[in-house]
């Protein structure tokens, strides 16, 4: 019975979470605003754009026609209606009335795209590559030669070293969020796991708790139950992430993202888990509520430093905290994610990190259970390994 009363901690831990009405609305929220951010980038890659031009003279028509080619063959979600006008004042008036988008007509020195407050930056873009390479071959032709031989050598391509550009912003985005995702587990749910320890340390219900059940009992069960309230909600935030990816024009990314998140999944398991008995112990080494903030600052600090790392580190800096616990728990499915680091080396960080995990067991265990039921002051942390069971 005794043996298995860690269960019975962790469901008190979970069915006190789900019952917290400010927990449920701010798990909501985040969900919210995640599936609407997924939702705008959807709707605006997938967003047909029309555009009407106008044109007043017979050359301005033929540029107006290789305006449209170039817009339309550059996305097939992009349309582009031309229209006549009898004279500039005629294609002047149409803008005005926003019967045309853009009036392309001929300039002293080039063309000239008139917008009513704006020109479209789209159209702006392809128009002024359509004019250009138009006239371009207009002059060649004059000069007796051709475009290709006036652009010989001047082409500009870019490349990056590790995947395309595409899959360089994926793994930034991706990573960007599953650093944050560790974050708010482990700070959000690790203050609240040292706030319920001292609570009941506070209150004195610890006493009547440890003549039933062991220390370590105690120590596993809320461990165990706010490491299942994490995971589950990180879990969900990922499906949405997931599920919100398919329907964007990154989807052809989802097969790395998703082996990626299998890797995070791991590291979080074990990361949270090291953590979260840190922030017992926090708890335990305080008497009141108002000592967490400072029985927790180093714990704080460490957190805070996990994120940030994720975020700024580079080069042999970020190679080497990948191996690093508890670093490692975010920057290394991030590597793996950006296609850096091979298995073999995930795997290694990750055994890494699960032995660091058993030995913060087994020191917070220690801790923990020497300053639970020490009442008379906040204890530091040499005063909490040397004070005698």
């Amino acid at each position: 019975m005794t043996r298995h009363a860690w269960l019975t901690v962790a469901r008190r831990e979970i069915i006190t979470k789900l019952t917290d009405r400010a927990f449920i609305v701010g798990t909501l929220a985040l969900i919210g605003i995640l599936a609407a951010a997924l939702g705008v980038q959807a709707y605006v890659g997938s967003r047909a754009s029309e555009y009407a031009v106008v044109t007043s003279s017979a050359a301005a028509e033929r540029m107006a026609d290789a305006v449209k080619v170039a817009a339309e063959g550059a996305d097939d979600k992009t349309t582009v209606t031309l229209a006549t006008a009898p004279d500039d004042a005629a294609a002047t008036q149409r803008v005005r009335d926003g019967d045309a988008d853009v009036w392309i007509r001929e300039g002293t020195d080039g063309w000239v795209l008139t917008g009513k407050e704006e020109v479209p930056g789209d159209l702006e873009r392809v128009a002024t590559s359509a004019i250009r390479d138009a006239t371009l071959s207009e002059n060649a032709s004059a000069a007796g030669t051709s475009v290709e031989a006036l652009a010989r050598g001047s082409e500009v391509t870019t490349a990056v070293l590790d995947g395309d550009a595409d899959k360089a912003f994926i793994a930034q985005a991706v990573g960007f969020a599953l650093a944050m995702l560790f974050y708010l587990a482990s700070f959000t749910f690790g203050l609240a796991l040292a706030n319920s320890v001292v609570e009941e340390k506070a209150s004195r219900i610890v006493e009547i708790i440890t003549t039933k059940i062991p220390v370590r009992q105690l120590l596993t069960g809320k461990v165990a139950g706010n490491l299942a309230l994490a995971f589950a909600q990180m879990a969900i935030f990922v499906a949405v992430g997931l599920v919100g990816l398919s329907f964007t024009e990154y989807d052809r990314f989802l097969p790395a993202v998703s082996g990626a998140v299998g890797w995070f999944v791991a590291f979080f398991v074990v990361g949270f888990g090291l953590l979260a008995c840190l922030w017992a112990v926090a708890g335990a080494l305080a008497s009141r509520t108002e000592d967490v903030q400072s029985t927790s600052t180093p714990l704080t600090m460490l957190t805070m430093a996990v994120f940030f790392a994720a975020l700024l580190a580079e080069g042999s800096l970020k190679v080497v905290l990948s191996f690093v616990p508890p670093f490692s728990a975010v920057l290394m499915p991030i590597r793996v994610l950006e296609g850096s680091a091979p298995w073999w080396q995930a795997l290694l960080a990750l055994g890494l990190l699960v032995a660091a995990a058993a030995g913060v067991v087994a020191v917070a265990s220690r801790l923990y259970q020497r300053s639970l039921l020490q009442t008379q002051g906040k204890l530091s942390l040499r005063q909490a390994w040397s004070t005698p069971e």
